[in-house]
């Protein structure tokens, strides 16, 4: 079997990074659903990424996501550069799957090879982002294109995830919607490389704008302690995607951002991104490991006790990496 899916998984890179979409596809549902042939496939494919410009996407609901991604992929498409879309969908209560509300919205780009999108399935993961979609991201990187757009679902409180999948992140907000707050809240001003202000054409556009600005300057650091942590000051730019107005000073401000990081500065976004992946991996294996039927009946034993309160949650944490280490692990 682990011969078949090598194989098999040696197949699909080959056809995907010579360009048949077919495969990349193909490649793509395998690490959705993490099959053998995903991982074998991530290993022969992750030295071949690291050269695309990742950028995470996010914001509120309502700001605008699908169709800033629509304008950008325009644009970049103009300047001959390739693009990729990993817009991560609400998952259907019913079958799991994404409800593909953002491939509808940009099927007039389905005929274009050096336009590739992907609607993946949040499956109640709540960061925002759907457990694979770093992954997937590695596939597109290694498959060529230049630029990948990780668009996610967009529920507000939990989007700063995306930061450590990118190596720009832009938030979108929206005037008038009180998305400020909204902004606050969920920390997004803080991992935000780019602040885009969209539907710059509605009343209050520059005044969100201005508030976001003044925002970002009272979030500064106050007297000399060098000890914290410096947060980022943000362009904060005004952009009318239905029209396409302030979308080709965005990718400028993109490329000038990407440009920045090549010399040094998104090294921790990149670190931060590989500790993600490896964590998230770590954590699998142990979950598959504690449910294996050697370990089963006493995972779900003592997952019992926690729940009657029989047992605290770290003394059980503790137990199970106790029978994980006599088990030679």
């Amino acid at each position: 079997m682990a011969a078949d899916a090598a194989a098999r998984a040696a197949e699909l890179s080959e056809a995907a990074v010579g360009g048949d979409r077919l495969a990349l596809a193909r490649l793509l549902t395998a690490v959705e659903n993490r099959t053998p042939v995903a991982e074998a496939a991530l290993r022969q494919l992750y030295p071949m990424a690291g050269r695309a410009h990742l950028v995470g996407i996010t914001g509120p609901p309502g700001s605008g996501k699908s169709t800033l991604v629509a304008a950008l992929i325009a644009l970049v498409r103009k300047a001959g550069r390739s693009v990729a879309v990993i817009a991560v969908d609400p998952s259907s209560p019913i079958t799991g799957g994404a409800l593909l509300g953002d491939r509808v919205r940009m099927q007039a780009y389905a005929g274009d090879g050096d336009v590739f999108i992907r609607s993946m399935a949040s499956r109640g993961h709540a960061g925002g982002l759907a457990a694979t979609s770093t992954a997937a991201a590695a596939v597109l990187d290694a498959a060529g294109f230049d630029l990948i757009l990780i668009e996610t679902v967009g529920t507000g409180q939990s989007e700063v995830e995306v930061a450590a999948a990118a190596d720009t992140t832009v938030v979108l907000e929206a005037p008038e919607m009180g998305d400020e707050v909204q902004a606050i809240k969920a920390g997004l001003l803080e991992v935000a490389d780019l602040v885009v202000v969209n539907k710059g054409d509605k009343p209050g556009a520059q005044r969100t704008a201005a508030q976001l600005r003044a925002m970002l300057v009272a979030s500064g650091p106050r007297g000399g302690d060098d000890s914290r942590p410096r947060p980022k000051r943000p362009d904060v730019l005004i952009t009318t995607a239905a029209t396409g107005e302030g979308v080709p000073e965005l990718l400028a401000a993109l490329d000038k951002h990407r440009a920045a990081g090549r010399v040094g500065e998104s090294s921790n976004a990149r670190l931060a991104r590989a500790e993600a992946q490896v964590w998230a991996i770590v954590a699998d294996r142990l979950r598959e490991r504690l449910h294996d039927p050697a370990h089963a009946a006493a995972t779900t034993a003592l997952l019992d006790e926690v729940a009657e309160h029989a047992i605290d949650p770290y003394a059980a944490a503790d137990r199970l990496l106790d029978v994980l280490q006599s088990d030679g692990g």
